[in-house]
């Protein structure tokens, strides 16, 4: 049956950035595909927690700082210390700044690049280490439209090739760990109505002209990128590997 190809069953999956809105959103996604969900972020949201509860998924949060060089060799050992095994891997905790290049200074432009490169890299590694051993593996990291247009008016170089970044790490590692059977795909989001893009009341105009150069007029929603990763992360999507999927409402179609 096609919609079984779908369906992940007891499948182990890492998501981190798990209580933000797109985090949040593809866990959900895959917790109701039948994987068994290790959540981690900065931050803990018991109400987020309790709808997982509420649905009967099986998932353990672990609180911690990706960007903590040891931190993802610590989660990785937890699942495979918890279920003997890794199958999936969604890279979606990001951060974004709007910042004109002559006032971005080196602290913010470190900050960016180990959120948004350096932690997605260094999970990735870890992963592979181990989805080597077992010939199998899936990997998901959020990119960003942003990464393909330099699209406006916010000022975000940094975020921008942060996320150019990303998606080249994605297609490297689709090529060289293809014959080890690991998929690594990227999805890259347009404007998405999530907590990440509430503006301060001095932007708010940003956005009209975020969905006047969106074709489809709108932002898009949290649960329209989860359906696109459940895709990737299933077998539904077993012949793609290094392909950044962009879900921007046509954003950069024109």
């Amino acid at each position: 049956m096609i919609l079984d190809k779908f369906k992940i069953p007891n499948k182990i999956a890492i998501v981190t950035g798990a209580m933000g809105g797109m985090g949040f959103a593809i866990a959900d996604a895959l917790g109701e595909a039948g994987a068994k969900l290790i959540l981690t972020d900065m931050k803990e949201d018991k109400s987020f927690l309790d709808k997982f509860k509420t649905k009967n998924y099986t998932f353990e949060f672990i609180k911690g700082n990706i960007t903590n060089p040891d931190f993802p060799e610590e989660l990785i050992n937890f699942a495979i210390g918890k279920y003997k095994s890794l199958d999936i891997l969604v890279n979606c905790a990001g951060i974004a700044a709007s910042i004109e290049m002559e006032n971005y200074d080196d602290e913010s432009l470190t900050k960016m690049f180990d959120v948004n490169f350096k932690s997605v890299f260094r999970l990735c590694r870890q992963s592979i280490i181990k989805m080597k051993n077992k010939k199998e593996g899936c990997i998901l990291n959020i990119g960003s439209m942003s990464g393909i247009v330099s699209n406006f008016p916010q000022p975000q170089v940094a975020y921008n090739a942060s996320k150019s970044a990303v998606h080249m790490l994605t297609k490297s590692l689709a090529s060289d760990y293809a014959e080890s059977n690991i998929r690594v795909n990227a999805i890259a989001p347009g404007y998405i109505k999530t907590p990440m893009n509430n503006l301060p009341k001095e932007n708010e105009h940003w956005f009209d002209k975020w969905n006047n150069y969106t074709p489809m007029g709108r932002m898009g929603k949290a649960d329209e990128v989860a359906t696109a990763a459940l895709f990737l992360c299933s077998p539904a999507s077993s012949y793609v590997t290094g392909e950044v999927l962009v879900v921007d409402g046509g954003y950069t179609s024109r």
